[in-house]
């Protein structure tokens, strides 16, 4: 039985566009619910998805432990044994208080990868890209710029990702955000994204 810790942050913890009837998808209806419903019973998928989480970068407004370097190894080490890790990381990154660029939203998972690799032997990674964050409505001041400024960050992803011997998959080509929100995504999207990220799934970690 294969044991995936799912690393994310508030599109893993299943939080809907502003607006939405629910403020948060039950279980079985996030993208990690589809891709387990599709493998079925024979894998133990555990999600850890905090809304805010960063790469590694302190937040000065929301806080210290929306960095994801700094819980990451707790995770590893409270899940043992992991067989595998999937990171979906990098839209609040895209904020205009960091005003970071896609190369270096990309370089901020290396050490996420590198804490993997020394606290969880033996375990494959994926790395998935988020979906786009799109400049619209209540986001707009936000994340001003990150259109322009992360446009490259899938192609950055897929390169750190193989240069670290890790899987990639990029999100982007099967969802996009919401519309109108421009952050998260709704749940025809969840259950989009469950179903092809399966599939990753089988392929890197058995």
């Amino acid at each position: 039985m294969p044991h995936v810790l799912i690393f994310g942050d508030s599109n893993t913890h299943g939080s809907q566009p502003d607006g939405a009837d629910v403020d948060r998808l039950s279980p079985e209806d996030r993208w990690a619910g589809h891709v387990a419903r599709e493998l079925g019973a024979d894998w133990r998928l555990t999600v850890d998805g905090l809304p805010g989480r960063t790469c590694v970068l302190d937040d000065p407004i929301e806080g210290a432990w929306k960095n994801g370097s700094r819980v990451l190894p707790a995770s590893l080490q409270t899940h043992a044994p992991l067989d595998g890790v999937a990171i979906m990381l990098g839209t609040n990154d895209q904020k205009a208080r960091f005003a970071l660029s896609g190369l270096e939203i990309a370089y901020g998972l290396r050490p996420l990868l590198h804490m993997v690799d020394r606290l969880a032997p033996g375990a494959r990674i994926l790395v998935v890209c988020p979906p786009a964050v799109q400049e619209t409505g209540l986001s707009t001041p936000i994340f001003r710029g990150a259109t322009d400024r992360c446009a490259d960050l899938p192609a950055h992803m897929a390169e750190i990702a193989a240069v670290e011997g890790a899987g990639f998959f990029d999100a982007n080509t099967v969802i996009s955000t919401d519309a109108e929100e421009g952050v998260h995504f709704g749940p025809e999207a969840h259950a989009a994204l469950g179903r092809a990220l399966a599939p990753a799934f089988r392929k890197q970690f058995t």
